[in-house]
């Protein structure tokens, strides 16, 4: 079993709403903008899906992510905030900081599979291959970790890496598989295999630059 613990804390429930800043009326907490006066709103206590309009779940399409992100990311910028009040700039810019911080996490695999276990209430560690406890991803990681230290040449260091990125490939699709069926346990274990897979990707492309 993956090492877990207990979430500090999870998003706040769908369905919350907050007082405009500016008129007073209530606004959906994920709505960036007061939907009676328009006037950009504070980033509120909101899940990164519900912040971009995003079912929660582990399967995201990515072109559709961009899109949202994207099209927010225009309407908040800063930038077009120069003119306004101090507090408008300064929620404009948290809410950036907020959409770069959601984007960034659902946009990758294993940032994603992290976040929803943490929005289940289980937090795989983040030391990643020394906190390993399932004895068949531990021994993996050993062997694997051997034969990376055993390659010889840039060949060799490069096949190993073209075998780790396939494995990497096959560990989303499962992780998507056991979030589908909401096996929690189960995707907590290929999150924590993920997490060394990729550490085994950079420490190879180290090798190959010579770096190791």
């Amino acid at each position: 079993m993956p090492q877990v613990r207990p979430a500090e804390q999870s998003a706040a429930p769908s369905g919350a709403t907050q007082a405009c800043w500016s008129c007073g009326g209530p606004t959906p907490g994920e709505a960036p903008f007061c939907v009676t006066c328009r006037a950009v709103q504070p980033p509120g206590d909101v899940d990164h899906f519900r912040r971009l309009g995003l079912e929660r779940a582990f399967a995201v399409d990515r072109a559709e992510l961009e899109r949202r992100y994207f099209d927010l990311q225009r309407r908040l910028h800063p930038d077009r905030f120069a003119t306004r009040t101090a507090r408008e700039k300064a929620l404009s810019q948290a809410q950036a900081v907020s959409l770069n911080e959601a984007y960034e996490t659902l946009a990758d695999p294993l940032k994603r599979a992290v976040y929803l276990l943490h929005l289940a209430g289980m937090d795989v560690l983040s030391e990643g291959c020394n906190q390993i406890a399932d004895p068949v991803i531990l021994m993996e990681a050993m062997e694997m970790r051997e034969a990376l230290a055993a390659a010889q040449s840039a060949a060799q260091v490069e096949l190993f890496a073209a075998n780790i990125t396939a494995d990497i490939e096959e560990c989303v699709d499962d992780l998507a598989t056991a979030f589908r069926k909401n096996d929690l346990d189960e995707a907590a274990k290929l999150t924590t295999r993920l997490r060394y897979l990729r550490k085994l990707i950079d420490d190879s492309r180290a090798r190959r630059a010579g770096k190791s």
